[in-house]
């Protein structure tokens, strides 16, 4: 559910809709799980073309899932959840097999645009970031972390250059109230020069919403729950929104496609390994420039889609 939706339910309209749904078009009927449901932009689409299938939706955000319910049909069964709790869910609902899944990671826009859940650094807010309001908020890492632990977490999941300089200003500064002065400590703190492309503090807001969600340690083991619960030919789409995503992903992905074969490149497999998934194409598929243009949060999109395998016979 990342960054990429316009103001309102009714405006709000899914990154890469249409590719998304193009990869899934061929899968066989039965059960789609979309595992980051947020406002349902990816599964109205999808209703739409499959009448065949039937639908459930996990979002860790009560806000997001009611904001779902009001545009999606009970068809779709919905969950509070995280997405790495799919396989428990699942069982939960007496579901074995999909046909489909998809992953749509980040932050939505509904987030972002709301100033009381602090994820923006344009606009006053509580220091919050929290998707499941039951989590501890990014107030207490902000205002309570020492600051090389702090300066890791802003290099590790913000790819930060400045991160030491940011956290030892956070740390002179504190206590922070509210994200408009932690979002001008962090443009004070980084060089003059290094503040021409986009917003200082981007990657700082970004590396701790990451932080306060545990984003990443989720990716690789809810792929392979997806992967394990998928049927044969059955399909799933992912969009990430940065590299440290599109990475978790890509290696993950690629685990299950050479099912851990740990041959020299380019020589013959020896080891017997027996590749789970197929990809579906070499690299991962970005926006185009219409929708870009239309759409300048989807410009950091990037889909992988794969294929489920048959198992060979014994």
């Amino acid at each position: 559910m990342a960054v990429h939706e316009g103001p309102g339910i009714a405006g709000h309209t899914p990154v890469m809709a249409r590719e998304v749904t193009e990869a899934l078009a061929p899968i066989p009927a039965g059960v789609l799980l979309d595992a980051t449901l947020g406002a349902g932009g990816h599964t109205a689409a999808l209703l739409e073309r499959r009448p065949d299938l039937s639908f459930v939706g996990l979002d860790r955000d009560p806000s997001a899932l009611a904001a779902a319910a009001r545009r999606l049909p009970s068809r779709v069964r919905m969950r509070q959840c995280r997405f790495v709790d799919l396989s428990a869910v699942l069982a939960d609902l007496g579901i074995a097999e999909l046909a489909g899944v998809l992953f749509d990671l980040g932050v939505s826009s509904m987030q972002i645009d709301d100033p009381d859940r602090g994820f923006s650094y344009r606009t006053a807010g509580p220091i919050d970031m929290r998707m499941d309001p039951a989590a501890p908020s990014a107030a207490a890492i902000v205002n309570e972390w020492p600051a090389e632990r702090l300066a890791s977490l802003l290099s590790d999941f913000g790819d930060e250059p400045h991160s030491r300089r940011i956290a030892q200003a956070i740390v002179a500064r504190r206590p922070l109230g509210d994200t408009l002065e932690l979002a001008e400590v962090v443009r004070a703190a980084v060089p003059a020069r290094h503040r021409r492309r986009g917003h200082p503090a981007k990657r700082s807001f970004q590396a701790l919403r990451i932080a306060v969600n545990d984003e990443l340690a989720q990716i690789p083991p809810a792929l392979t729950q997806a992967i394990d619960r998928l049927a044969p030919a059955g399909r799933g789409v992912v969009l990430s929104y940065h590299s440290g995503e599109d990475r978790l992903v890509k290696d993950t992905l690629v685990a299950a496609a050479v099912g851990g074969c740990a041959c020299p490149p380019r020589l013959p497999c020896v080891c017997g390994a027996v590749g789970r998934i197929r990809l579906l194409s070499r690299g991962a598929a970005r926006p185009g420039p219409a929708e870009t243009s239309r759409n300048p949060r989807a410009a950091s999109a990037r889909l992988r889609a794969f294929e489920k395998l048959a198992l060979p016979a014994a």
